[in-house]
Order: structure tokens, then sequence, then C-alpha cells
């Protein structure tokens, strides 16, 4: 017998009319196994439709639990693909300040490049500056110390004659205390 073909419900059990013959079953027995059938028929449904109902909620469990499953899939795939998008952006944002702290080492470089050669420019400026005023101050000793030579020979020599009357007399120069000391060390 094919499930589809044939579905007997309690109800079909307790209706059935068997027919009479003349040598046939014990109705009495016949109908006790009727109502037993029946009520068999009946647990069995009951124990079905419990059974289907406890499978529905099952595979309305098992939905649930596929749902759960994919969306926490999906939590997993998305956690991976943003930690791998945020180490490339860590790896980007590492490059980008090493780019920029080594082209501000560089400028700092280049920066202090410059103001050593600024420096070295104006050190020789002073080194020049040092050496023309020694030599001028040399220079001017040495103009001193020759007047100081002639005017000692001039007192040397003979006398001068006293101004006349409208010749103007010039005082003696007198040298500075400096100057002294240098002509008497020598």
């Amino acid at each position: 017998m094919n499930d589809e073909a044939f579905h007997l419900t309690p109800v079909d059990a307790r209706r059935y009319d068997f027919g009479s013959a003349l040598r046939g079953y014990d109705k009495t027995r016949v109908d006790q196994f009727r109502d037993q059938v029946a009520d068999e028929l009946e647990r069995l449904s009951r124990v079905n439709q419990e059974l289907e109902v406890k499978a529905k909620g099952f595979h309305e469990q098992l939905r649930a639990f596929r749902e759960r499953d994919k969306a926490l899939n999906d939590a997993l795939i998305s956690a991976q693909q943003l930690r791998a998008e945020t180490r490339e952006q860590a790896d980007r944002e590492a490059q980008l300040i090493l780019r920029e702290a080594r082209a501000e080492g560089e400028r700092l470089l280049e920066d202090t490049r410059t103001e050593v050669r600024r420096l070295q420019v104006d050190i020789d400026a002073l080194e020049r500056a040092r050496r023309n005023y020694l030599a001028q101050m040399r220079s001017m000793a040495e103009r001193q110390l020759a007047e100081l030579q002639s005017a000692e020979t001039a007192s040397a020599a003979p006398a001068r004659p006293k101004p006349e009357e409208g010749d103007e007399e010039h005082p003696p120069v007198k040298s500075p205390s400096w100057l002294d000391a240098n002509v008497q060390a020598e």
C-alpha cells in the first residue's frame, strides 16, 4: 500500500462496514478490534501531530541557528577584512609619517648646513676685519713711531731760532702715555 493512496483515520476505522457473510467473523470481536485500531490510530495521530509540532520547532531552531551561523560567518569575514584594511591603513600611515620625518630631517639638516655656511662666512668676514684692524693699528703705530723718531732727531739737531714777532709759536705736542710706554720699552 502506498502512503499517498491510503489514509486511514480513526473515524474511517470506526465507520467502516465489513458487511455480513454467512460464515463471517464474530461481529463483537470485529467491533472490538475496530475500536482498538481506531484508538491506536487516534493515539498515533496525536503522537504524529506532536512530532510534527516538535519537528516544526526543530526546523525553526535549525533555521535560526543557520541564520546565526551565517551572521557569525559574515561578522568573522567582516572582522578579518576590517583587520586587513586597518593593518594596511596603519602601514600606509606609518610610511607617510616616516617619509614626512625623513623630509623634515633633511630640511633641518639643510637648514643647519646653510646656517653653518652663513656663520663660516661671518667668521671669515670677522677674521678679515680683525686683520685689517690690526694692520691699520700696526700702520698707525709705525707712523707714530716714525714721528717720534723724527721728533727725537729734530731735538738733537741745532736749536731753532726764536720765532720772530709775527710768527706763531707752536706749543710742543704731548704724546699719549701708552705710546711713551711703548717707546721706552724699545
